[in-house]
This record gives C-alpha cells, sequence and structure tokens, in this order.
C-alpha cells in the first residue's frame, strides 16, 4: 500500500511537471525507477563571450555558464596559452573545469591520488569513503589486506618536494581502518598480500 501511494503521488506530481527529484516520497520506494528527471541534473548556460563576466541569476541550480567559442578556442591552445587566453577573460578557469568541479559537488565525489617515483594516478571516489574503500578502488586486494595508509595533501606533497622530504618534515600521516579520505589526499597504501 505504501509503495502504491509513493507510486501515486510520483505520478502527480509529474502530470503536474514537477521533476521526479522534487516530489517528496520515501526514497526507499523512489530507488531504482527508471525517471530520468529523479537524476542529478546540472544546468549550463551557453553565453556570448561578452557575457561571461555578467552575474546570471538562472531560477535552476545547479548551473555553470560557458561560451562554447571560448571553449573550442581554448582546447585549440597549450596549457600555458590557456592560462593566459583566461586571464585576458578575467577568468580563473575554463567552462569545462568549472564544469566537472559542479558535477563532483553535485555527485558527491573527490579525488585522491597514489604517487611515486614512475607515476602519479588520479583515484575517483565518494565522500566519506573510508581508507581500506579508497584502496579497493585501486584493487580488491588492497582493500582486503588494507593495514594503514600514508597520507598527504597534494599540494604539502609537491611543495615539501617530495615523500622523502615531507616524511622528514613530519607532514605525512599514518591513518588506519576508519580514517576518512579528504580530496586532494595523496596516499601509499600498506597491506598484506
Amino acid at each position: 500500500e505504501k509503495k502504491l501511494a509513493a507510486y501515486r503521488q510520483l505520478k502527480e506530481g509529474l502530470e503536474k511537471g514537477i521533476l521526479a527529484k522534487d516530489i517528496f516520497v520515501e526514497e526507499e520506494f523512489a530507488t531504482g525507477l527508471p525517471l530520468i528527471t529523479i537524476k542529478p541534473t546540472i544546468y549550463v548556460i551557453n553565453v556570448a563571450e561578452a557575457d561571461l563576466k555578467k552575474e546570471i541569476n538562472f531560477e535552476l541550480q545547479p548551473s555553470v555558464v560557458i561560451c562554447a567559442k571560448v571553449e573550442a578556442e581554448l582546447v585549440e591552445l597549450n596549457p600555458e596559452e590557456q592560462k593566459d587566453y583566461l586571464k585576458e577573460l578575467g577568468l580563473e578557469q575554463s567552462g569545462l573545469e568549472r564544469l566537472i568541479q559542479e558535477s563532483y559537488e553535485l555527485l558527491g565525489l573527490i579525488t585522491y591520488f597514489t604517487a611515486g617515483e614512475k607515476e602519479v594516478r588520479a583515484w575517483t571516489i565518494h565522500i566519506d569513503t573510508k581508507a581500506p574503500q579508497a584502496a579497493g578502488v585501486i584493487h580488491t586486494d588492497f582493500e582486503k589486506g588494507f593495514i594503514k595508509a600514508e597520507v598527504i595533501n597534494w599540494e604539502k606533497l609537491v611543495s615539501a618536494g617530495g615523500w622523502n622530504q615531507a616524511r622528514e618534515k613530519g607532514l605525512v600521516r599514518l591513518e588506519g581502518r576508519d580514517y576518512l579520505f579528504q580530496d586532494g589526499d595523496t596516499t601509499i597504501f600498506k597491506f598484506n598480500n
């Protein structure tokens, strides 16, 4: 009966033009329904280059204002030229960068890094992911055999000049199973095979 009542409530709201995500029903009844309007949404507003710096009050949120012409020009430039061009326009980031950040926020995602001598890799996890589960994103054996994680924010690691220097300065922390990974953490996992 509860399920039927929830579906009726959804149906009535949808018929009135209300997005499914804005209709209050118990989550257990809405989860898994193939309703496109229940999905997280970001509104991307394409404006003229001259309007990029203007404050636009857009009713639907979250939203990101971009200029497709500028974005197309940016992909043709090398990273240094991109920075210069954005600075010339009075922007700190490209529209694509802002869209990615807004998407991560909407979906509750963060990025952590693994950094060794040969490579640096970025890994995407949900906010409030504990250390063993973060390790499991790399490989399930890392999660099963998790012991500890050496952790430092990437900016501190770069400022220190690398892992050895960061350890010498006492900037690297040893974290256990209950540690919740933070956006920008860089780690080396300790695990049993």
